[in-house]
């Protein structure tokens, strides 16, 4: 099970590296972050302006390997950081960044200055988890995920969000669910969730067009209950983005993890309330091996979470400081 880690809270199992690995691995970590691609010796050398020698560079990456905080996806490849790479880095070299003066406010403004925001939120989420499937539709997009599979993404209220990954029956283009989207959202946008249910089961009107019953047939199909304790999420389109969910059917795995909540749910709020904390590469679903999450348990007699959860190689040093300055306006708001 992963565990969570915390900057400057070392493990036994953390390696005291020397000033050189340190210097190669902080390098290493930069230049693999921005780019998402294994990094050579040569490369660290030519843009990372290591003041070492291409051979020092090379015994340092190995010894790095060694330990293993550096692995090869390939024989022939340049090296990317392990999960225990990751941690590492949190746990020893991360430093939170400061945030912008102008987030800072624009935090204050709506968690801590507002309270119509808070008391909408608070009611919002109150009306979510006693009836989540009566919230009204307000957008949905179709999106390919490859010939014979879609992403079915329905926008609710409060920013809540559903998402269907979708087996064709048929295989569809493009142009054909771009025409079904459009089809559904005159039907069915500004109606409850189990209303948009009820339709997609049984409004002949949909059944007429050939590419529009396909995926009205593997909606019925996909659609799981929700879930007794529901996770709230935004950005879900924003995961296909980043070059390690690029495969469709490793997308599609994390789509499905998301949309069900479980086990996110309760890893957000198994660690040490009052403080965010990171899980290096969750390995609870294997759909989530490739992922961190940030996240802040709130304290207090409300059992909940803020978090953000993306690749191995997030920006910690500003996720991890923008989960705990909204976590921290949350619980002194819910004191």
């Amino acid at each position: 099970m992963s565990e969570p880690s915390l900057p400057g809270r070392l493990s036994r199992e953390d390696p005291d590296l020397t000033e050189r690995q340190r210097g190669v691995f902080r390098a290493l970590i930069e230049l693999h972050g921005r780019t998402a691609r294994p990094v050579s010796s040569e490369q660290l050398a030519q843009q990372a302006g290591i003041p070492l020698s291409p051979a020092s560079i090379r015994g340092a990456l190995a010894e790095l390997e060694t330990l293993g905080l550096l692995e090869r996806p390939h024989a022939s490849s340049g090296r990317v950081p392990t999960a225990r790479g990751w941690e590492h880095h949190v746990r020893v070299l991360l430093t939170p960044a400061p945030l912008p003066a102008a987030w800072v406010e624009e935090m204050d403004r709506v968690l801590l200055h507002s309270t119509r925001d808070i008391e909408h939120l608070l009611n919002d989420a109150s009306r979510l988890l006693s009836a989540f499937t009566r919230q009204p539709l307000a957008g949905l997009e179709l999106a390919a995920l490859d010939r014979r599979r879609a992403l079915l993404v329905l926008h609710l209220r409060a920013r809540a969000v559903r998402t269907l990954v979708l087996e064709l029956d048929s295989p569809l283009e493009a142009a054909e669910l771009d025409e079904v989207a459009t089809v559904l959202r005159e039907r069915l946008i500004g109606l409850p969730l189990a209303a948009v249910r009820q339709r997609l089961a049984g409004d002949w009107e949909l059944a007429r067009g050939s590419a529009v019953r396909v995926v009205a047939r593997s909606a019925r199909g996909s659609w799981a209950e929700p879930i007794s304790t529901p996770l709230y999420r935004a950005g879900v389109m924003h995961i296909a983005r980043h070059p390690e969910f690029s495969d469709t059917h490793r997308l599609g795995s994390l789509l499905q993890v998301v949309e069900s909540g479980s086990p996110l749910d309760h890893l957000m709020v198994a660690c040490l309330e009052g403080q965010a904390m990171v899980r290096v590469g969750v390995d609870e679903d294997h759909a989530l091996s490739g992922c961190s999450l940030v996240s802040y348990a709130l304290p207090g007699t409300v059992s909940g979470a803020v978090g953000v959860l993306g690749p191995l190689r997030m920006d910690y040093a500003r996720v991890f400081s923008v989960v705990d300055a909204i976590g921290a306006r949350l619980a002194e708001r819910l004191a």
